[in-house]
């Protein structure tokens, strides 16, 4: 996907019209990132903006115990650091490249004077901050009253919203996660995300191969999981 493509597919551009999606164009800076690199490290200061054109990025926090806590994982079109560059504060989150990875970033300054010129990216921007605390509340509050089982549900329902694909019902997550890095998103064991997986296969409601899972049918596992 070339970079204008990208871009418009950016839920706060999508709506930029063809002039200015030129100059965003004409501003945007590409960045280039081996797997494992440190794109960004909590509670350093940052100044740039991040839209991932190739690959895919953890955003992970320590516990105050060191365990390394997944918030989230981003693909191509997702975007990240925008929070210190509203605020002046200390980047919220590390940032850490799963994959050989491309982004194209925005400096501060330009960053800022984009949302000035352009009030709809504002509101675009609003909107899609707004939409990640609901469902981050969302999460927590389900994490937090569910046994370890309903947990890793609830974390490959997340997987599956934010890398999967779906088709005929079934979802497909590629390049899955490590099954330590989805203990850390469901706060468990990598043990015991070992032996819910198994069990999930045993009541065929999933498939794995090496590097990918298959949800066979999303719906009914979401009934099971989804609250």
């Amino acid at each position: 996907m070339n970079e204008r493509d990208l871009l418009a597919t950016v839920p706060i551009f999508s709506d930029l019209s063809k002039s200015e999606m030129d100059h965003l164009c004409d501003i945007v800076i590409h960045r280039s990132y081996k797997k494992g690199n440190m794109i960004l490290m909590e509670d350093e200061f940052g100044d740039t903006f991040f839209i991932i054109k190739e690959g895919s990025v953890k955003i992970t926090r320590l516990s105050e115990d060191g365990r390394e806590v997944i918030l989230a994982m981003l693909g191509e079109g997702e975007f990240f650091g925008e929070m210190s560059l509203l605020d002046g504060q200390t980047r919220s989150a590390n940032a850490i490249a799963l994959e050989d990875s491309e982004a194209l970033i925005l400096k501060r300054v330009e960053f800022i004077a984009l949302l000035k010129k352009y009030p709809k990216v504002s509101i675009s921007l609003l909107r899609e901050l707004t939409q990640r605390l609901r469902k981050s509340d969302q999460q927590i509050e389900s994490l937090s009253l569910s046994n370890a089982e309903h947990k890793i549900g609830i974390t490959l329902l997340r997987l599956a919203d934010e890398m999967g694909t779906i088709r005929h019902g079934k979802v497909t997550i590629k390049n899955l996660p490590y099954q330590q890095d989805i203990a850390n998103m469901a706060g468990t064991s990598r043990e015991t995300v070992s032996r819910t997986l198994k069990i999930l296969e045993e009541r065929n409601l999933i498939e794995r191969t090496e590097h990918s899972l298959i949800i066979l049918d999303y719906l009914q596992f979401k009934r099971l999981f989804g609250k």
